[in-house]
């Protein structure tokens, strides 16, 4: 393995994968990156070393497969992070099949994967874990709904799925009735909890012994998109308290995000993120870059340095990028 280290970033036609990009340029080492995506049309190409268009198949191709074990060997690939759900979970899915590539796969444990990916089957495990997981319903009909969880507005969730995308505020029965045939059944019912000022997301680079690297708290707001568009450094020991019991219960490896929302004094989770989230570049300038944890961990396989987090805060803006 030579000084210069070779990193594979998925989804970088996407907001989380152009985070990894500029937080791996803020690395001590320097780092060649290999950008994959879908798109060659969009900025992913001009902010990579080498660019990868992934095949017109589905994840499930036999294909595609084979796209991966070349171009970690063509490219010689020493830590593959990805940075989107569908390749999280197509990694994590082939693990067996890609060991011995020559690539690490910076991934977090298989069963906090395949648990976070269920929203409803993760609440379920938050008692164990010592919190208070949100008032919610499945299969419920509106008055039940009512009844048992309070007045609307209620949330109507899909079980699947990260950030706020298929979230919808139902204000009535004829909300409910019309979202809950479009949703096929896949979602669950929520109470609100706290407000929009009351909402937090959490960075903390599990060890996978129930410790972790710290952390670092932002209070934050959130874009159309569901991804944060302002964020400010705090420390609060509802949340800080709240993220201990959760590392300790589900033992996170590596960069993991957890999502909050306060209420009466009580942290409730929104998700469990087991990546590199959208906040990830967010954190890198206030002094916690997950990508270099991430390469101290898994490659050089060393515990990574306690960051000195600054305080602050930060606005997400668009920016032109014009090409000849």
């Amino acid at each position: 393995m030579s000084d210069r280290l070779t990193v594979a970033v998925t989804g970088i036609g996407a907001i989380i994968g152009q985070g990894i990009v500029r937080s791996l340029r803020q690395c001590r080492q320097p780092i060649r990156i290999v950008g994959i995506d879908r798109n060659p049309d969009s900025i992913a190409p001009f902010i990579c070393d080498v660019f990868h268009a992934k095949p017109a198949c589905d994840e499930t191709d036999a294909g595609y497969l084979e796209f991966w074990r070349q171009l970690i060997a063509s490219e010689s690939v020493d830590l593959v992070l990805p940075g989107i759900e569908v390749d999280l979970f197509f990694l994590n899915d082939n693990r067996d099949l890609l060991t011995g590539s020559g690539a690490v796969l910076g991934l977090n444990r298989p069963a906090l994967i395949d648990l976070a990916h269920d929203k409803w089957q993760l609440a379920q495990t938050l008692p164990d874990a010592g919190l208070t997981p949100i008032p919610a319903l499945r299969d419920a009909g509106w008055q039940e709904c009512i009844d048992r969880l309070g007045p609307p507005p209620l949330l109507l969730k899909p079980v699947h799925g990260n950030g706020s995308r298929g979230i919808i505020r139902l204000e009535d029965e004829t909300d409910f009735e019309y979202w809950s045939r479009k949703s096929a059944g896949k979602f669950m019912i929520q109470r609100i909890i706290g407000t929009d000022n009351e909402e937090y997301t959490v960075g903390a680079f599990g060890l996978g012994d129930g410790t972790s690297v710290s952390s670092i708290i932002f209070r934050r707001s959130l874009s159309l998109e569901g991804n944060t568009s302002y964020a400010e450094v705090v420390e609060d020991p509802v949340i800080a308290q709240a993220t201990s019991m959760l590392d300790d219960y589900f033992k996170p490896l590596g960069p993991t995000n957890y999502q909050f929302r306060k209420e009466n004094n009580t942290a409730y989770l929104l998700e469990i993120n087991p990546r590199l989230s959208s906040s990830s570049s967010l954190r890198t300038c206030f002094g916690y870059n997950e990508a270099q944890m991430a390469v101290d961990f898994f490659v050089r396989g060393v515990t990574p340095e306690v960051p000195h987090v600054r305080p602050g805060r930060a606005w997400r803006y668009a920016e032109d990028f014009v090409s000849p």
